[in-house]
C-alpha cells in the first residue's frame, strides 16, 4: 500500500492479469503508478464484464481495436465504479474520498465536439486503443518493472487503476457502487440509443436483435418512450422471459422460421418497425436490421461492436426508400455531463438497473465470469473488489 507521504506512493495490488489472447487470466500482484498531471487513481469498488471486454481478450475485434489486439500483458475491465484514493497535478474536479464512475471515452469539455450539441467522441478523450494513458502513451501498471498494458484507458479487472480525471465522472455517494457501474458503459449505451440517439415516440414500433444488457436497456428505454410494440429478435430461448420485465412485448427465434428474419418482423408490424436496433455485434445483422424498419421513415441504430466482418454491406435501394442507419457511442451521451443525469433517474427508481446483474463474484473468480459470458449463461457479472 501507499506509504504516508504527502505524495500519492507506488500502491501494490491484486489485478487479473491477461497473458495471452484467449487463455485463463492470472490473480497478479502488480504495482500501480501514481496518478500523473490531470489524473485520479481510484480504488475500484466493483466492475461489470462487458462483451468488449471478452473480444478483446480474444483478440476478436473489428479495426476500430486493431491497434490493441496483440497487446499482452494487459489488464481489461472498463465499466466500473470506485473511490477516488489520489489525484494528481492540476486536479481539481475530483478528492480524495470521491466516489465517481470511470468512463472509456472521456470528455475534456473543450474540443470540438465536447463543445457542440451534435457529438459526444471526444477528440482529446477519445476511446483509447494503444494500451497506454491519453497523457503520456505509457502504462501505470507494471509487473517486476515491465509494462502491463491498459484497456480502454480504464483497466478496472484491478484493485486499483489510474485513470485521466476526463474519464471518470463524480456520483452521489448515496448511489450503490456495486450497482451503478452498469452505466459506465452498457445499461447507459442502450437507454441513450432509444432516447437520444433514435428519439422513439410514442406508440411507434420497435424491433430490437439481440437480447442481452444492450437489447434489454433499448428495450427499457423503448418502454418509457410509450412504444406500442416491442420485438426482441434472439436466439436464445432463455431469455424471452427476462425480456418481457424490460419491456419486450413480442419474443421472435429466427431459429423457429425458414423464412428471413425481416419478413417476420414485417409481416408482424404490418410492413415494417419504426425502430431497429442491432444490438448482436454482427455486421449482417444490421442489414436485417435494416431490412426490418418500414419504408418513408425507419431508422435502425447499430450499437454492437462485430468481433470479424467489419463492413457493413446493404443495398442502395434501403436508403432510397426513405430508411436510416445511424451508428451510437455510449447512447449518444456526453460522458461526464449525462451520466450523472442518469445516476439521479436510477435514485429516483424511474430505470432499473440492478435487474441486469444475473451474478455477483470476487475478483478472484474472474475467470469463471468470462466462462459463463461465452456460454451465454450470464447478462451482467459484476465483479467485486476486497
Amino acid at each position: 500500500m501507499a506509504t504516508s507521504t504527502s505524495q500519492p506512493q507506488v500502491i501494490k495490488c491484486k489485478a487479473a492479469v491477461a497473458w495471452r489472447a484467449g487463455e485463463a487470466m492470472v490473480i497478479e500482484e502488480v504495482e500501480v503508478s501514481p496518478p500523473q498531471p490531470m489524473e485520479i487513481r481510484v480504488k475500484v469498488v466493483a466492475t461489470a464484464l462487458c462483451r468488449s471486454d471478452f473480444n478483446a481478450w480474444l483478440s476478436q475485434a473489428t479495426p476500430l481495436f486493431l491497434a490493441t489486439l496483440h497487446l499482452f500483458p494487459r489488464i481489461f475491465g472498463h465499466e466500473a465504479s470506485g473511490i477516488v484514493e489520489s489525484v494528481g497535478e492540476g486536479v481539481t474536479e475530483f478528492a480524495k474520498g470521491d466516489h465517481v464512475l470511470t468512463l472509456f471515452t472521456g470528455e475534456c469539455m473543450s474540443c470540438k465536439q465536447c463543445t457542440s450539441e451534435k457529438g459526444n467522441i471526444c477528440q482529446v478523450l477519445g476511446l483509447e486503443r494503444k494500451g497506454v494513458m491519453h497523457s503520456d502513451q505509457k502504462t501505470r501498471f507494471f509487473i517486476e518493472g515491465k509494462p502491463v498494458y491498459h484497456y480502454c484507458a480504464v483497466s478496472s479487472f484491478s484493485e486499483y487503476t489510474v485513470v485521466h480525471s476526463g474519464c471518470a465522472v463524480k456520483v452521489d455517494p448515496k448511489a450503490p457502487l456495486e450497482k451503478i457501474c452498469l452505466l459506465s458503459c452498457g445499461v447507459a449505451a442502450g437507454l441513450g440509443a432509444a432516447w437520444k440517439v433514435a428519439d422513439i415516440t410514442k406508440g411507434s414500433t420497435v424491433v430490437i436483435f439481440g437480447l442481452g444488457t444492450l437489447g434489454l436497456s433499448v428495450a427499457q428505454g423503448a418502454r418509457k418512450r410509450g412504444a406500442s410494440r416491442i420485438v426482441g429478435v434472439e436466439t436464445n430461448p432463455e431469455k424471452s422471459v427476462k425480456a418481457k420485465a424490460f419491456g419486450v412485448t413480442d419474443f421472435i427465434n429466427p431459429n423457429d422460421y425458414n423464412e428471413p428474419i425481416e419478413q417476420v418482423v414485417k409481416r408482424i408490424t404490418d410492413g415494417g418497425a419504426d425502430y431497429s436496433f442491432e444490438c448482436v455485434g454482427e455486421t449482417a445483422v444490421i442489414n436485417t436490421a435494416l431490412q426490418s424498419c418500414c419504408d418513408g421513415w425507419g431508422l435502425t441504430v447499430t450499437l454492437g461492436v462485430p468481433k470479424s466482418n467489419p463492413e457493413v454491406k446493404a443495398h442502395f435501394s434501403s436508403f432510397l426508400s426513405g430508411k436510416t442507419l445511424k451508428g451510437s457511442m455510449l447512447g449518444g451521451w456526453k460522458p461526464k455531463s449525462d451520466i450523472p443525469s442518469l445516476i439521479e433517474m436510477y435514485l429516483n427508481q424511474e430505470i432499473l438497473v440492478d435487474e441486469y446483474i444475473s451474478h455477483n463474484m470476487p475478483l478472484e473468480n474472474i475467470n469463471q465470469a468470462f466462462d459463463l459470458m461465452k456460454d451465454g449463461k450470464c447478462l451482467r457479472c459484476v465483479i467485486h473488489m476486497p
